[in-house]
C-alpha cells in the first residue's frame, strides 16, 4: 500500500497492516495528502543534524569540506584584492570591476592568485 511519511504522523493513519487510513484506504497518490492532520498525541520528529550539514526544503545537505581554518578565511578576508581592492605585495590598485574580474593576478609585482 503506498504510505508517505507524514502518514506515521496523521491523525487519520490506522496504524493496521491492511488500511493507510480512515480517509484513503489504499493509501494516497503522490508524495503528500491534502486531508493531513496533525496528531497531537504523535512522537514529535526529531530534527537532527550531523556537524557540517545543514537541512535545505527537508532535505539533508552536506556541506563541502573547508580547505582553510576559520583564521585562515578571516586572513583571506582582510588581504585578498577581492576585498580590499588592492595587491597584498605591492598595494597597486585593481579597477573595480568587481562582476567582471576572474583572476587577481597583479599586473605589477607579478604576484598570482592561488585562491581559486
Amino acid at each position: 500500500m503506498p504510505k508517505i511519511p507524514m502518514c506515521d504522523r496523521c491523525l487519520f493513519y490506522a496504524h493496521n497492516p491492511y488500511l493507510v487510513c480512515a480517509v484513503h484506504l489504499d493509501g494516497v497518490d503522490g508524495d503528500s495528502c491534502l486531508d493531513f492532520r496533525e496528531d497531537p498525541n504523535a512522537e514529535p520528529v526529531e530534527v537532527w543534524e550531523p556537524e557540517g550539514a545543514s537541512y535545505y526544503n527537508g532535505e539533508l545537505i552536506l556541506q563541502p569540506e573547508q580547505r582553510r581554518t576559520q583564521q585562515q578565511q578571516l586572513e583571506l578576508l582582510d588581504t585578498h584584492p577581492m576585498f580590499t581592492g588592492k595587491c597584498p605585495q605591492c598595494e597597486y590598485e585593481f579597477d573595480r570591476d568587481y562582476t567582471a574580474r576572474v583572476h587577481w593576478d597583479c599586473p605589477e609585482c607579478g604576484w598570482m592568485d592561488d585562491s581559486v
